[in-house]
């Protein structure tokens, strides 16, 4: 029996280990497909790259988790059906479940890691690598001094550098077009760049250059003795320096790290217990909202008899038992004064209308925020349900089909786990877009492989 268990278990844990591997680096090479642009010449550094790259791992560990345990399961029961090591086992009295048992304690166990790490290490993960990848995506200072290129990424400026060296570049040109009757060019021969302190100023120290002012074609203007002035040519000036400074709005020259407080609110950077407590918050919030507008409602419409009392030609009676006014009979008033309580009552109810459309489109967005947070919630346990129910796919799989190796195990799995990830994503998408519940559309994947899983695991217990 200690020979099974560990036979199963390295049937199992090899193709494991390397299909998990061969998939996460699949999902990085996407992951680099999709931000090439904002990684590409930035001029980061070694670790920043590799800080991005392990946060991002932990990201995609739930995508690639389920296809690792959906092939290699089907791998080892592939090797044990294709060597007839399976047909011994059951010849021995062994059932289908019992060959399994170490598979499925071991399964269960990542089961359940795989909760603990999206619950725990993937919020935190997500939550480093989009303030990370925010960060990157606004560092502009590495494409401003191209060599040979002018540079227009900075509105207002085109600057071109001759050749540049750290922070020294010699034959610098900018065009300035941040006036608009107004084109100011500078060349310099020699230029010094300087970060301001706060991040938000490139400082340009140069030596030895002229400024050309151009200004736009004006009107003709006549002189005295009758004679036009400047009648076709643009004015301009030119002037020499031998040391200035010129100072650019852009943003810092490396990359400045933000607080990952901005970020601590978005759903997908929460654990289960914070999910709970931010639907708490939203519910409390909406109920809020729902008596505050009830309130005001109220008062604006009691306020309209005190209006009309105010405004009527009687003066109001006082009642002797509570000292309050007296109600106004709107056929004993004036018609002025009833042409005023049609126009009062005419304002308050636009208002309120107004009010209570503005109130209804605060209170959906709150509920689109509620249904984002149950849908991460929800995820994080269908993870874990969908790793169980794709190995009880693929490990009968692989016994009906006696065949391992990296073959058509491969294959099959790899169509499988699209079947798979084409149901989640549209479960997904129909949630997201309130189509289906938060429950149901993430759950749907798990829900219509349950019924194959259950299929493939009798029949091979039939065989």
């Amino acid at each position: 029996m200690k020979r099974l268990v560990l036979f199963s278990l390295k049937s199992f844990t090899g193709p494991f280990v390397v299909t998990l591997l061969i998939s996460m680096f699949m999902l990085i090479l996407q992951f680099f497909w999709v931000y090439i642009d904002d990684l590409m010449g930035k001029g980061l550094r070694v670790w920043v790259i590799l800080e991005l790259l392990v946060y991002v791992s932990a990201g995609i560990v739930p995508l690639a988790l389920p296809l690792a345990i959906l092939l290699s399961s089907l791998m080892a029961l592939g090797n044990l059906s294709e060597h007839n090591e399976l047909t011994a086992l059951k010849s021995s009295g062994f059932s289908l479940l019992r060959i399994l048992r170490p598979l499925i304690f071991i399964v269960s166990i990542l089961a359940i890691g795989t909760f603990l790490f999206a619950n725990y290490v993937i919020p935190a993960a997500n939550l480093k690598w989009h303030t990370l990848i925010f960060d990157i995506q606004n560092k502009k200072i590495s494409t401003i001094l191209t060599p040979g290129v002018y540079s227009k990424n900075f509105e207002g400026y085109a600057i071109k550098v001759d050749s540049l060296k750290g922070n020294k570049c010699n034959g610098i040109t900018i065009h300035d077009y941040t006036q608009p009757t107004q084109l100011r060019t500078v060349r310099a021969k020699t230029a010094t760049v300087y970060k301001s302190i706060n991040g938000r100023f490139v400082f340009l120290n140069l030596h030895d250059g002229k400024i050309l002012e151009e200004l736009d074609i004006q009107n003709p203007m006549y002189l005295p003795n009758k004679q036009l002035s400047n009648p076709s040519k643009r004015p301009s000036r030119v002037s020499s320096f031998s040391q200035g400074v010129y100072k650019l709005d852009l943003g810092g020259l490396e990359l400045n790290r933000s607080k990952e407080d901005l970020f601590t609110d978005k759903y997908e950077m929460l654990n289960i217990f914070q999910i709970n407590e931010a639907i708490d918050s939203i519910n409390h919030k909406k109920q809020t909202l729902r008596q505050q507008f009830i309130n005001q409602t109220n008062l604006g419409f009691l306020s309209l008899s005190k209006a009309l009392q105010q405004t009527t030609t009687e003066d109001p009676k006082m009642t002797a038992s509570t000292g309050q006014m007296q109600p106004i009979i709107f056929e004993k008033i004036s018609n002025a004064d009833k042409q005023l309580a049609y126009n009062l009552t005419i304002s308050k109810i636009r208002r309120n209308q107004q009010q209570l459309e503005n109130q209804q489109q605060f209170i959906k967005t709150l509920e689109k925020e509620t249904s984002l947070y149950w849908i991460e919630f929800h995820r994080k346990f269908a993870l874990t349900y969908a790793i169980i129910v794709l190995f009880f796919v693929g490990a009968p799989l692989g016994a009906l089909m006696k065949k391992g190796g990296f073959g058509a195990p491969v294959v099959i799995a790899a169509l499988i786990f699209m079947c798979y990830f084409i149901v989640n994503s549209i479960g997904d998408n129909l949630a997201d877009t309130d189509t289906l519940s938060p429950f149901l559309g993430m759950w749907l994947a798990g829900i219509l492989f349950t019924p194959v899983a259950i299929y493939l695991t009798k029949k091979a217990q039939a065989i």
